[in-house]
Parts: structure tokens; sequence; C-alpha cells
């Protein structure tokens, strides 16, 4: 290492990483900084899938980056995609110096990129803020490591726990605020999951609203009907890009399939639909985030699982009592069943309060 580290310039990576997480799916969103003598000369984040990564841009904006030392967020890639590898422009840049914050999980880089560096004669020092980077991109380090994506659950409810009426009503429990906040956990999702009876009650696009957000494309919407009961007139069918998994083999759903929507049998031994079969589909297509917007039972049922990484849940200061439907159906008898979550964030939004909680499964 010829320069000490600067624990400000890969924070400032990490921040330029994360403008690129509405857009940069299903690649990684990555944040670079270039410096000389103390200075920034060049900075850049991936851009969307099939534009430049960080490196790039950040090469692209620099008049003369010889002799630079480079931070970036995520390992340059060393492999040929839509674009080139960004180590090898690392390397006909003249960089000098390269600090990582982690190696790419990516089995075509994971070290790779290092290594051409490193045989080309640059410096590289690596796990550098690690958990800070990984932050960024929770989905493409878990799809990359284990199959399957980040299932992040979002959650409405009352102080007391409830998210509808005996009748069903819900709407709403939360106020604008928390729901402007959710059209972000939609905007940064592959995928969004909810439920038949939920499409049936409540109807909803489920689509990304917020035109702010720097989205490619909208999520795909994803309906759990096992008997293939969605109406042909739901709003969630309008505009396609709808995928709906089933499980009962005789149900017909060609009058769905002429919607536009694409149909998957993917059923388990009690014949519903198979979550981890469902979820390993949805890797396979490359989704690296899901947002779970749906009931109580089958939110209990991720949660049952063990598939449920993270929950959002905004909580208005109301009581709706003791009649009204509970946040999730979970069958636990006993305090050792328990499910003990992690508090990762507490915060107020507009009049309510949004946890954040992870599981510890």
């Amino acid at each position: 290492m010829t320069t000490p580290f600067d624990t400000e310039m890969m924070a400032r990576a990490i921040r330029l990483a994360r403008r690129g997480i509405y857009s940069t799916r299903p690649n990684p969103a990555v944040g670079c900084v270039l410096v000389r003598d103390g200075e920034i000369i060049g900075e850049g984040f991936t851009q969307p899938a099939g534009g430049n990564h960080a490196e790039i841009e950040a090469l692209n904006v620099c008049e003369n980056p010889a002799g630079a030392t480079a931070y970036v967020s995520l390992e340059p890639c060393a492999h040929e995609g839509k674009t080139g590898p960004c180590a090898d422009a690392l390397i006909a840049a003249g960089v000098a110096e390269v600090f990582i914050a982690m190696d790419d999980p990516n089995p075509e880089v994971g070290g790779q990129g290092s290594a051409k560096l490193e045989a080309a004669g640059i410096s590289v020092t690596n796990g550098l803020l690690a958990a800070e980077a990984e932050a960024v991109n929770p989905g493409f380090f878990k799809r990359m490591r284990t199959g399957l994506p980040h299932v992040r659950m979002k959650l409405a409810s009352s102080l007391d726990g409830r998210t509808a009426m005996a009748s069903g009503e819900s709407q709403w429990i939360t106020g604008p605020a928390a729901r402007a906040d959710v059209q972000r956990l939609r905007g940064r999702s592959g995928a969004i999951i909810t439920g038949v009876e939920t499409v049936l009650a409540d109807d909803p696009a489920l689509t990304v609203r917020d035109e702010t957000l720097d989205i490619p494309d909208q999520p795909l919407r994803v309906i759990l009907d096992s008997r293939l009961r969605t109406p042909l007139d739901a709003k969630i069918l309008e505009g396609g890009n709808v995928l709906i998994a089933y499980s009962d083999e005789t149900a017909d759903g060609s009058e769905l399939a002429a919607t536009g929507a694409e149909l998957v049998y993917l059923p388990n031994e009690d014949w519903r639909v198979d979550l981890n079969a469902l979820l390993a589909y949805l890797a396979k297509r490359q989704i690296n985030d899901i947002l779970v917007e749906c009931g109580p039972r089958l939110a209990g049922a991720f949660v049952e699982a063990g598939l449920a990484d993270e929950l959002v849940v905004y909580m208005a200061a109301t009581l709706m009592g003791s009649e009204a439907r509970p946040l999730l159906e979970l069958p636990i008898a006993t305090m050792a069943e328990k499910r003990p979550l992690t508090i990762k964030d507490i915060r107020k939004v507009g009049d309510d309060v949004r946890w954040t909680l992870l599981s510890t499964d």
C-alpha cells in the first residue's frame, strides 16, 4: 500500500453506490471515487443495466487518472458482460492503487478482478467498510451466495398490531407519508409478491407510482393464487409484467394467460404454492430483491417458513381493538416458540413509526 486508507473516500463511494439502488437491477449498485493527493478527480456510480459501471463512469470524467488511487465499493469485474471488464479499464488508465470494500460474490468475478489488478502491478487493499458496502445490495449478495433473493416484507398495523377490521376494511391505517415511503420499497424491488386474497379484497395495482424514482421498469408483480381465482378485471393485471403462481393442476388458466399474465405451476406437498420453489424460480430470473405485500395468512407463511429476511412495519398511533385482524397468522402456542427479531432501525415517518427488523433465523 503506497498511500494511507481514507475512510471518508470509501464512505463517499458507498454513498455514490446508493444513488443506483433503484436503477441498476439486476446488477449491483456500485460507487467509485478516483483520488490524487487527497483531491477527488473523478467519481461515478453504476448506470442502468447495459450502461457503464461505476469505474468507467469515474474514469470518463477524469482528465488524467494515471497514478490515481481508486476507491470502489465492490470488487471491479474481470469478465465480459454487456460491458467490458472494469479491472481492464483501471489497468489501461494507469491507476496506481485500488481500495475495495469487498469481494464480489458473483462466481464469475470472485477475486478475479483483484487478481488481475495485482498481476498488472496495481496495489490492491480489500475489506474496507465491507458491512456498509454490503448493506447497499442485500439482494444481490444473498442471491449470489444462496441462490435465493432477499425477501423484504412490508406490513402496516395499528399500535395494537391489527391490520384490518373483522369486516376486512383496512384503508387507510397509516398516513400519506408512510404510503409514499412504501413506494421507495417497491422501487428498489425486482418483484412484488401478494396473495389472491389481497387481490380480491383490495384490488391493488402494486405499481411504483413515484415518478421521481429512477426505475428501469415496473417490478414483476407476482400473485400467489393456488386455484387461479384472480379476476380478469383486476388492476394488478393491467400493464402486463405479471406472474401468477398456482398449485391446482385442474384449474383453467387460459383466460388469465390471455390477459398477458405468465402462469407457473409450483405445488408443494399440501397442494399450495411452494414458497421456496417460487423464490428459487425468481432468483433464476435474476431477481435480487423481493417485496411481499400481503394479508396476515401469507405473511405468517413466509415467516413460519423462515423466508422473510427483513420486516418493515409501519405502525400508526391508533387502536383497532381485539376483533380486528392480526399483523400475521403465526401458530405460536408457547414462549419457547416465539420468533426473535433484530431491530435494525426505528424512525418516525409522518405521523407513523417505521420499524425495520431483521430475521434471526
